[in-house]
């Protein structure tokens, strides 16, 4: 069973680092949880590595950049891990071909910048799905809209044996008090219509790969036994901590707040029925990062 804390400052001794969750943990998509960074202060100034491991489907140097306008100070974390920067890597080594249909909204652009450490990168060029060799999905065009109205397209995509470059397996954020749907969910559905998704975000192995060279670019030679995964998706953050056999403290009012019935602190008898129904073990649990 998941032992309940009210601060990370409880356990954090434990651990030299952090791979820390940003959506729901640290920010809520519209600004800073101040708990959250006054945590990570905290942590960091007793000698505590902080990498920011993010779904977001963006280079890291763009997450940087909106986590300022969302008044997380620099010294709040060390470094960043995204799922991006794992797919992009992915995409200019030919997984999913040189010609793409791109999803996504315009901010999302960024995602093709090119990165300097592929040799001989594949040339991508985004066309019409009738032309394309692959998908590279950033997000739904609209992420207020139910993602099976892409179902036409993916049937085509999927008769065409096109693969789908999932570049932010978070299903759903919740942007302030409004809900969103991710690259996730479409790839979700593209995957139960019979198509090929490739993932590369949590909670997958790709993106803690990355999460480890940021780390040893900071403190060489830290085990798995001394970090611990921060975050508030159960399938994502914690299943992910769980595969990669790293403790985690589960932020549970985040996604899961009304089913754990968080407040300040989740309601115990919820908090135990949650992880039972959704089969996962967090190391630690508490009503938001502090």
């Amino acid at each position: 069973m998941t032992q309940l804390i009210s601060a990370l400052s409880e356990v954090s001794d434990r651990y030299d680092a952090l791979f820390v969750d940003l959506w729901g943990c640290v920010h809520n998509g519209v600004q800073a949880i101040p708990s959250a960074v006054e945590a990570l202060q905290q942590y960091r100034a007793k000698g505590g590595a902080v990498i920011l491991v993010t779904n977001a489907p963006r280079a890291h140097r763009e997450v940087a950049k909106q986590l300022k306008s969302f008044n997380v100070p620099d010294d709040a974390y060390d470094a960043i891990a995204t799922s991006g920067d794992s797919a992009r890597a992915a995409m200019f080594t030919g997984a999913v071909g040189s010609k793409v249909w791109f999803m996504g909204q315009s901010f999302d652009q960024s995602f093709f910048e090119p990165m300097k450490l592929i040799d001989n990168p594949t040339t991508i060029t985004t066309v019409d799905l009738e032309e394309a060799e692959g998908i590279v999905c950033c997000g739904p065009f609209d992420p207020h809209a139910d993602p099976d109205v892409n179902r036409p397209q993916f049937l085509y995509a999927k008769e065409k044996g096109l693969k789908l470059l999932c570049a932010n397996p978070d299903i759903v954020v919740d942007r302030g008090e409004t809900r969103e749907f991710c690259a996730g969910a479409l790839a979700q559905l593209y995957t139960e219509m019979g198509g090929d998704s490739l993932y590369f975000g949590k909670p997958h192995p790709p993106i803690y790969d990355l999460a480890r060279r940021r780390l040893s670019q900071i403190r060489a030679d830290i085990p798995d036994s001394a970090i611990l995964a921060i975050g508030d998706g159960p399938h994502t953050d914690i299943d992910g901590a769980m595969g990669e056999a790293i403790d985690s403290l589960f932020i549970t009012g985040g996604l899961a707040r009304e089913d754990t019935k968080t407040t300040h602190q989740p309601d115990l008898d919820a908090l135990t029925s949650y992880v039972e129904k959704e089969k996962i073990n967090p190391t630690y649990s508490i009503g938001q990062l502090r």
